[in-house]
């Protein structure tokens, strides 16, 4: 057999129902050798018996804590049993079409790329409607009535657009910005810049490693004729809740905006605050979109307006504060360990992508 030159690397992103599409389309779709480490962080019961019995049938390495985890703590946990040349970071609620890894290794192999970005779709029917086609990640210097200023930048490419009317632009191309729902990785970037910087909880944590990687030197390249998609838009079960509200918590987001802002010396000012109000408001709409709404139509049979709904915005929020509060008490050392990444202050300003 040929010695596998990928591990792919599966990781919780914000819920659990949706582990067991997710991983048999890797294993349907996936023609090349592969290791696949698989980053179990507190599902309930069932998915925790499926994945399971899967990594014994299918024998790939299960990785499992009883408690939640944050995105990039989930990765280095995988990370640390990775000794392929190459790397692919994916969420648990991914789907992959055929020949996807193929088309992510030749293109690494072609052009030397550090990170390969696959064409990440969104929604159902799958493969069809685009979530990220490449874009920007960048720390920019600006220049205004004497004073320079450092923002961070990122920039999403033909995010809602139907792959069926972009054929002819989409093409393999450098660029600069990959997302985490699925990118591939040549691994010894991590000898380089070090491993996936925890602090960052939940928040543009594909950002932060896009501009590392191309402050070390790497290059962030699409390869369109390798297609996966995010599944969005399902309603949340309800043993995805407690989760859904942790990974989208305030606390987190407040960990992961600090941790940007210490780490690439943004310039705290007017447009900062504008900034960073405006990810504390996603954060909470996230939420509402997902939890208070659904909740609404089901049980208020779509009468509640928007003074209930801005009641149950209040109430969700101190509910947050108590459940952050609550899982730190219980899992000090999880908390700990997820925020222990050394801080290294990087002064230089990485460039747009192409």
């Amino acid at each position: 057999m040929v010695e596998p030159q990928v591990t792919i690397v599966v990781v919780p992103r914000e819920r659990f129902s949706l582990t067991r599409e997710s991983l048999e389309s890797i294993y349907e779709h996936t023609h090349i050798p592969f290791r696949l480490v698989y980053v179990d962080g507190g599902s309930p019961s069932h998915i925790r018996r499926y994945l399971e019995a899967q990594a014994r049938e299918k024998d790939f390495q299960l990785i499992r804590t009883d408690y939640y985890l944050s995105p990039n703590y989930a990765r280095n946990l995988g990370l640390a049993k990775v000794n392929t040349k190459y790397v692919v970071l994916m969420d648990n609620d991914v789907v992959v079409a055929p020949n996807w890894l193929k088309h992510l290794v030749q293109c690494a192999e072609d052009t030397g790329a550090t990170i390969v970005s696959p064409l990440i779709c969104q929604g159902q029917p799958l493969h069809e409607e685009v979530h990220c086609a490449g874009g920007e990640s960048a720390v920019l210097l600006e220049n205004k009535n004497g004073r320079v200023r450092r923002r961070l930048h990122d920039k999403i490419y033909k995010q809602g657009r139907k792959i069926a009317s972009l054929r002819d632009s989409l093409q393999r191309q450098e660029t600069g910005l990959a997302e985490f729902h699925c990118m591939m990785v040549r691994t010894e970037i991590f000898e380089q810049i070090g491993m996936l910087d925890q602090a960052m909880m939940n928040t543009k944590e594909h950002v932060d490693f896009c501009v590392s990687v191309a402050t070390a030197g790497g290059s962030v390249y699409l390869e369109p004729s390798s297609l996966v998609t995010y599944i969005t838009g399902q309603p949340l079960q309800w043993s995805d809740i407690s989760f859904y509200m942790l990974r989208w918590s305030d606390a987190w987001g407040l960990t992961s905006l600090n941790r940007l802002q210490e780490k690439w010396n943004l310039t705290e000012d007017n447009y900062y605050q504008h900034w960073y109000n405006g990810w504390s408001e996603y954060l909470v709409g996230r939420r509402k979109v997902f939890i208070i709404r659904p909740m609404l139509l089901k049980y208020a049979f779509g009468r509640a307006g928007g003074r209930v709904e801005n009641t149950l915005v209040r109430m969700e929020k101190l509910l947050n504060r108590y459940l952050t509060t609550r899982y730190a008490q219980k899992h000090p050392e999880a908390v700990q360990q997820q925020t222990l990444t050394p801080l290294q202050k990087f002064p230089v300003t990485a460039s747009l992508g192409s």
